[in-house]
């Protein structure tokens, strides 16, 4: 279903000024918080207090949390939490439980010394991953559901907006000031008091309506009929069986047999899209501290001058993807990713500069954020409404699943051939990608999107 590209760059960019656009970029800051907390400042203060590089490569691993989040998505998007889901909804009551877990690990970690225990301290990483990568299945539905298809490039530009301050000024910059004035412990607390602003916004948004394909209700239905019907099955089993099938099982029939073969391409390629920018990431703050930057540059550099290029590349993104589709900002942002990545190799051949930083993180930080909007509004208009959280999240969860596994390794990597070979190697991993594209694109419709089709049955959040 070829969805309408906006006639104007006036009607493009118009889109940010919707309530629910504007709503997008506090909760993007809720989503973005935790992540730099259990990853690239995680890895700072391990690397800062002594830890070797192999046991933060290792930590990388506690990403995978957020690589098999579709095995829990379906209690997310079908479960109700009793008094939470009727006070606020079934997105918004899964979103304050995941940011209560969020705060409660954060104290954890900021009570946890890793040079004398650094089991606890993985153990409440985990927690926050774990938490934090619920709350992203509960916002990423709720984005979905919140706009028409048309807005989704604009969703995504300001989600990702928000969630780079969080991930950059505040987990980030934020955490590094703090760490260096303070304390490591009074930076984990403060995040947790941040975690505020999230839970202010889900208690202020509204929840949105859900608009389910006609067939697929018929389809569901069919299935609890055929359980009805039949007598041997007991019946305090014909329930939950019922609920498993319609919850697990109709998400992922449906995408294929909505997609039928070209679902197995569809998700190589959300597997490998994102590769090369997250085998990187994982060293980077690593390579800065060894290159000699201290924790108050890389904070000025790499944090805040580089949020404000993430943050100009996701809005470019998002407009460009309103205005002219996905497909060709896919391909210009796969192309930006892997070339900027070459820049990192040549920093660590020319040493420490703070003008070579610069121009790094510039080029690295708008590539990211343009290739990531028009990224999220792709996977957006491959979900059917009627499975929003779960199956976003089996392609959110393969987006991180093969990136986090080879990252671990790149600890050892840098030990045994050094950063410039590892840059060189980051910046590879990303021609599948690239390649992959172009294929789809020549093989699919101008958006990229496999449709649902049918008539919408509305559903009220009430």
């Amino acid at each position: 279903m070829a969805l309408r590209k906006l006639e104007s760059w006036r009607e493009a960019i118009a889109t940010y000024r919707q309530p629910r656009v504007i709503g997008m970029l506090f909760l993007g800051f809720s989503a973005g918080l935790p992540f730099p907390l259990v990853f690239t400042t995680l890895s700072t203060w391990l690397r800062d207090v002594g830890v070797d590089r192999t046991t933060i490569g290792f930590f990388a691993w506690i990403g995978i949390t957020y690589s098999i989040k579709v095995f829990w998505s379906p209690v997310v998007d079908r479960a109700p939490l009793l008094l939470l889901t009727r006070w606020l909804g079934q997105r918004r009551g899964w979103m304050l439980l995941a940011q209560a877990g969020i705060v409660a690990g954060l104290l954890g970690m900021a009570a946890t010394d890793p040079t004398r225990d650094i089991i606890a301290m993985a153990l409440l990483a985990l927690l926050v991953a774990f938490a934090s990568a619920t709350q992203d299945v509960a916002i990423d539905a709720y984005r979905i559901e919140a706009v028409s298809p048309e807005l989704q490039g604009a969703m995504a530009g300001m989600y990702q907006s928000g969630y780079r301050i969080a991930a950059a000024l505040v987990g980030g910059a934020g955490a590094l000031y703090l760490a260096e004035y303070l304390s490591w412990m009074s930076s984990y607390v403060v995040m947790a008091i941040s975690m505020t602003i999230g839970i202010l916004t889900v208690l202020v948004v509204r929840e949105p309506e859900r608009a389910i394909n006609a067939n697929t209700v018929m389809s569901e239905q069919r299935v609890i009929d055929y359980l009805e019907r039949t007598a041997h099955v007991p019946s305090v089993l014909r329930i939950p069986v019922a609920w498993f099938i319609g919850a697990v099982i109709c998400p992922f029939t449906e995408f294929f047999q909505r997609s039928g073969w070209w679902a197995l391409l569809i998700l190589i390629f959300i597997g490998i899209y994102r590769i090369s920018d997250i085998v990187l990431a994982n060293m980077a703050y690593p390579f800065y501290i060894d290159l000699g930057f201290s924790k108050y540059e890389i904070a000025n550099v790499a944090k805040l001058f580089g949020v404000v290029m993430t943050i100009l590349g996701a809005m470019v993104g998002g407009t460009l993807v309103t205005r002219f589709g996905v497909m060709r900002i896919l391909l210009l942002g796969a192309i930006l990713v892997a070339t900027t990545n070459l820049l990192f190799a040549q920093l660590a051949m020319t040493g420490r500069s703070i003008e070579g930083l610069i121009v790094v993180i510039s080029a690295d930080n708008f590539s990211g954020g343009l290739a990531g909007s028009a990224f999220i509004a792709y996977l957006s208009r491959l979900t059917n409404t009627a499975y929003t959280a779960t199956q976003y999240a089996l392609f959110s969860s393969l987006m991180t699943l093969m990136p986090k596994v080879i990252s671990g390794f790149s600890g050892l990597i840098v030990d045994s051939y050094g950063y410039v070979s590892f840059f060189v190697y980051a910046s590879a991993t990303g021609i599948p990608a690239i390649l992959l594209v172009l294929y789809v694109m020549r093989h699919t419709s101008a958006d990229g999107a496999a449709g649902a089709g049918g008539d919408k049955i509305r559903i009220s959040p009430d």
